[in-house]
């Protein structure tokens, strides 16, 4: 630990503050220092766990006075480095994990406050306690944050209908890096009095503020759904599939999964309890869910109708639709199991990436062709939301090869996925953040009269840098 006597007497600060059983330090960190797939790990000079927004406050000021650099985290569950602190031994980790109050439900308004703390997984369940929906579902749900959820501007399946985090929140509390409290705490839908703060919070990963609040958008419970797992035989049928589903269904498409043969193989290999749902293998799958208020029956006329059509224009070469609750989860088990399954056959390169809709197709045939250049036989475990052009483009090592051979070569095959998403007019972080992973990459292809005003930004809020350094900006 390279700690100055100030900040090793920060701790002591901090729980004069707070009270001792709020402040960890040494092995105590341990947990809270290394992310959960133990790709990042680090040292804290300290963990605080504060217990309200004003806590909140009294921890940044602490750590400002000190000049402590801070780590905001939720619930830890990031893909990309960004909750974690670094090597130095001189961040203090601000964890929001004893912030879990419901403040307020509003049905009338379709709105429900929380505290940063609260799990994504508690939020539904208070928005379902209240006949709503909470639409925001990761197969992380019962770990991950509200407040992580902001942070990184959390997507998932229900995009397609429902948007992303930026769309789900009304309004935001945050403690800035000076110590005070913005309390933007409003449940209005139209708000036309200046710029709209929250937006500069949601996505920016900490380094502009920690959020301890968020006042988020519920829908009407959903009566019925509709779940169907095809057989496609391309990504272009997959991506045609798409504009059949809107002009068939309109709103009630609620999410529309695509899953290549290689990530469903390791799902079968080593999931839990999971079968393939036709005899044969396909080249590629979709995962279609339909929603209505109305009751079943709409629904069944409406997927009898799409998927019917779909046969005729031999987009899909085979069609289940789950017939209960159990069916349902068993198909969502086998979209939602990818990623731990891979984790299952050694060291992954995750490449969570998106294009337009129209360049899906062309992306993955650029892509697959520039990665097989740099690994011939590498393994392109893909999947994602084909509603809004994202794709987990995930690589594992070959067939038969050692770790050695991927890790030997993970800096050009992430070049060459990025390239080929830069070649199509993507992003190279389609709803995970740019954390540590990313952050040197994103400069690299951002624009750079973009990545100014983002510096700018970062200036203005945090003008000393000691908001999650590192994090996002390079």
């Amino acid at each position: 630990m390279n700690a100055t006597p100030t900040l090793t007497a920060l701790a002591d600060r901090l729980r004069a503050t707070l009270g001792e059983r709020a402040v960890l330090t040494g092995r105590d960190t341990d947990g809270y220092a290394a992310d959960w797939r133990g790709a990042y790990r680090g040292e804290a000079l300290a963990v605080v766990r504060p217990a309200s927004t004003a806590e909140v406050a009294a921890v940044v000021t602490l750590c400002r006075e000190a000049g402590a650099s801070i780590v905001p985290q939720g619930g830890n569950t990031g893909m990309c480095g960004g909750g974690v602190p670094d090597a130095s031994g001189t961040q203090v980790v601000l964890s929001l994990d004893r912030m879990r109050a419901v403040r307020a439900v509003d049905a009338a308004n379709d709105a429900l406050a929380v505290d940063a703390g609260v799990t994504l997984d508690a939020v539904q369940e208070a928005a379902r306690a209240n006949g709503r929906l909470f639409p925001l579902t990761l197969g992380s749900q019962g770990s991950c944050t509200i407040g992580g959820n902001v942070a990184t501007n959390a997507g998932g399946a229900g995009v397609l209908r429902y948007g992303m985090m930026r769309d789900l929140v009304l309004g935001l509390e945050v403690v800035l890096p000076d110590g005070q409290v913005w309390d933007g705490m409003r449940a209005l839908r139209k708000d036309n009095t200046g710029y709209d703060l929250k937006q500069l919070f949601i996505g920016s990963e900490g380094t502009l503020g920690v959020v301890t609040g968020a006042v988020l958008r519920v829908f009407p419970a959903v009566a019925a759904r509709a779940t169907v797992w095809v057989a496609l035989s391309s990504v272009e049928a997959g991506v045609a599939l798409l504009a059949l589903l809107r002009r068939r269904a309109g709103a009630r498409l609620a999410a529309y999964e695509l899953v290549a043969r290689t990530a469903l193989d390791l799902v079968l290999a080593h999931g839990t309890g999971a079968r393939d749902p036709f005899g044969e293998a396909h080249p590629w799958y979709g995962l279609v869910e339909l929603e209505d208020a109305d009751g079943e029956a709409a629904l069944e006329s409406i997927v009898e109708s799409a998927v019917g059509e779909a046969f005729e224009r031999d987009l899909v070469a085979d069609a289940v639709v789950a017939g209960n609750a159990a069916q349902r989860a068993a198909l969502w088990g086998l979209r939602e199991g990818v990623s731990e399954a891979q984790n299952a056959v050694g060291p992954s390169l995750k490449h969570d990436v998106s294009v337009p809709i129209s360049s899906l197709a062309a992306f993955a045939a650029d892509a697959d062709r520039a990665v097989e250049q740099v690994v011939p036989g590498v393994r392109r475990v893909t999947y994602g939301h084909v509603g809004d052009g994202n794709l987990h483009y995930n690589l594992s090592k070959p067939y038969g090869a050692d770790d050695a051979a991927i890790l030997a070569a993970a800096d050009a095959l992430t070049a060459a996925v990025y390239d080929a998403v830069a070649r199509h007019g993507g992003s190279i972080s389609a709803e995970h953040g740019l954390g540590r992973t990313k952050a040197a990459a994103a400069a690299a292809y951002k624009d750079p009269v973009e990545l100014a005003l983002m510096r700018r930004l970062k200036s203005a809020l945090d003008p000393d840098g000691l908001m999650n350094p590192g994090v996002l900006l390079s």
